[in-house]
């Protein structure tokens, strides 16, 4: 009985561990828990502007979405309302609250 109490113990100081290092560790790690967490919730409420080369603004977006890219091709994606929306080129800034 004192060997399962043990385990369990254990068990519990690892989670409580890896948790607490998640939850007060490095920036990195709490950037990866809203990555996980916007994830499972369909995304984080955002806007997201949508520049020239001039500066001069294109579009604006609002509400809550994933913002994927394609590096190689300069491409910007993401589902909005249904649809989903491709910027090719330009200037994109995200902003979330």
């Amino acid at each position: 009985m004192k060997k399962g109490f043990r385990i369990i113990l254990w068990i519990v100081v690892l989670i409580a561990l890896i948790v607490g290092f998640f939850a007060f560790g490095p920036q990195s790690c709490k950037r990866e828990i809203k990555s996980i967490g916007s994830d499972w919730s369909g995304g984080l409420n955002r806007t997201l502007t949508v520049y020239d080369y001039n500066g001069d603004t294109i579009k604006t977006y609002t509400g809550k979405f994933d913002i994927r890219d394609d590096g190689a091709d300069n491409q910007v994606f993401f589902d909005l309302d249904g649809k989903r929306v491709w910027i090719q080129g330009g200037i994109v800034v995200s902003e979330e609250f």
